[in-house]
């Protein structure tokens, strides 16, 4: 897995990623403090965001795209620290091995 976190996300990063997320993206979103990007496989994907979303009170949205190594990306949306605690408690769970929903 990959992780990326963007603070204080310009409105054109922004922008991309609402579009990415399709016609039905929320609105509150925009004005998200800080973004967490992760990308890997789907069933890593799919834990890492109820993992994120368990762990402290962030929305996480699946973004669309095309990729031929069947690898997705979803973005963690919150205040920074929130999504920083979100992405330090996947990595921790992925080192131990227990990428347990």
């Amino acid at each position: 897995m990959e992780f990326r976190i963007i603070k204080s996300p310009s409105a054109g990063a922004v922008d991309i990623l609402m579009r990415r997320m399709g016609p039905d993206a929320r609105d509150d979103l925009k004005n998200a403090d800080a973004v967490g990007l992760v990308q890997g496989r789907m069933i890593e994907m799919i834990c890492a965001a109820d993992i994120a979303e368990k762990a402290v009170g962030v929305a996480v949205e699946d973004i669309r795209g095309s990729c031929p190594q069947n690898m997705i990306m979803i973005a963690i949306f919150g205040d920074t620290a929130s999504v920083e605690a979100a992405i330090l408690e996947i990595k921790r769970k992925l080192e131990e091995g227990k990428m347990l929903c």
